[in-house]
């Protein structure tokens, strides 16, 4: 089993994904949804987590660049950023969705020099919104963004077009359809199901 499946496989068992096919499900935008994620939950699983560190480090291994630093989103990005960083041995910087107003100010927690190779680390892709501004953030305090990474995306079109439209690389441990695929192979859910799920993904019209 490839840890793309077996993510998806323990996200679902520990209830960091819930699917319900009624729709029941509200989102900070108001959009009724079949699938609620909460990735935060991987913390309180040690062997989870362990999995995702090492997904990702296979992912950035594979990489044609090696970072000089891990960057991870606040707040839900922090402690895989930290996890990563430790395992590489790398510097490890978090970033705000805005500066601070207090204080220095800061967006950005940790030092960059400009030209560093710089890898976002985020724990889900919606929009994309939240990990762009950072990676748009480090840009520009003169970070070179060889990517995001995600542990989850519900593989969302608007998603995409937010990557490609900023030049930004986007990767994730798994994703929505390979979470459908195993929950189908489990018996947890049934082809009719899926494929509504897989309708209600695709037509879904983001405004932001």
């Amino acid at each position: 089993m490839s840890f793309s499946n077996e993510i998806a496989k323990e996200l679902y068992n520990i209830e960091a994904i819930q699917i319900k096919a009624d729709r029941s499900f509200t989102w900070t935008s108001g959009i009724q949804s079949p699938i609620y994620c909460d990735n935060r939950l991987t913390l309180s699983y040690p062997s989870v987590r362990e999995k995702i560190a090492n997904a990702f480090i296979q992912i950035i291994n594979n990489m044609d660049q090696r970072p000089d630093v891990i960057a991870g989103c606040a707040t839900a990005g922090i402690p895989h950023a930290a996890w990563i960083a430790q395992k590489l041995g790398l510097p490890m910087v978090y970033v705000r969705s805005k500066p601070k107003g207090h204080g220095k100010g800061n967006q950005i927690e940790g030092e960059i020099k400009r030209g560093q190779k710089v890898i976002v680390i985020e724990d889900l892709i919606s929009t994309g919104g939240s990990s762009i501004n950072a990676a748009l953030a480090l840009r520009e305090a003169g970070a070179d963004i060889l990517g995001v990474l995600a542990i989850f995306t519900y593989g969302l079109a608007h998603a995409s077009e937010n990557f490609e439209a900023n030049d930004i690389q986007l990767s994730t441990i798994t994703n929505f359809d390979i979470l459908l695929n195993e929950l189908v192979s489990l018996g947890k859910l049934d082809e009719k199901d899926q494929q509504s799920l897989i309708e209600w993904r695709d037509d879904l019209v983001l405004s932001n």
